[in-house]
């Protein structure tokens, strides 16, 4: 259990998603990776070409900072000490609480992800140098996928969790793991405590005979 909750410091030092964006244009894919406190290009330049790009089509900018990056690391750093504490307490069934936390916590970041990315995609400028409508006529949005892959005029978006997320996963796993231990140690004492209460029993009933 404590194992798990401090693996998800790995999300302080690694990325949690990547958004790849490959074209024939580019030779080398450009994308961000998605830290829980910042927006990090693949490559150096890789952020300020998607903002050229975004530019002519209407699309804002990839901010800075965004409020989640204030929130995710605190969120992050309370779910580590819980978690650690929740170890050395070594009650189950708070292993599953701290499970349906985290659980908790990650649909509410995906949710506001996807949020985050159904605005970026749609809410376009009227000045747009450049517009593309769909089959009906209507703006073209341009949303990445939330996860997996998504054509967008000639480009091919793929959106994956990375290194961060899958440490958060394993660690999620972990605590699972941790309460089925917890049970079965459990049960094997208790079966152990019946067996020995047993045996007194048959051993005062032999002395009694």
């Amino acid at each position: 259990m404590i194992v798990g909750a401090l693996l998800l410091g790995g999300l302080y030092l690694f990325p949690i998603w990547n958004i790849t964006l490959e074209a024939p244009q580019y030779p080398e894919p450009i994308g961000m990776d998605i830290f829980i406190n910042k927006f990090q290009g693949m490559n150096p330049n890789d952020i300020k070409n998607i903002n050229i790009m975004n530019h002519y089509v209407g699309m804002k900018d990839i901010p800075e900072q965004i409020p989640e990056f204030e929130i995710f690391p605190l969120v992050t750093a309370g779910m580590i000490i819980l978690g650690v504490l929740t170890g050395f307490i070594g009650k189950k069934n708070l292993y599953l609480v701290w499970f349906g936390l985290m659980v908790t916590f990650g649909t509410i970041a995906m949710y506001d992800f996807y949020l985050w990315e159904y605005d970026y995609g749609h809410d376009l400028k009227e000045t747009a140098a450049i517009k593309f409508t769909d089959s009906d006529g209507e703006p073209m949005a341009y949303q990445p996928p939330l996860i997996g892959n998504k054509t967008i005029l000639n480009f091919r978006a793929l959106s994956w969790p990375r290194t961060g997320a899958y440490l958060m996963f394993l660690g999620m796993a972990l605590s699972v793991l941790a309460y089925f231990q917890n049970k079965k140690e459990a049960s094997n004492s208790s079966q152990q405590a019946q067996k020995a209460k047993e045996d007194d029993e048959e051993q005062y009933s032999h002395n009694v005979a």
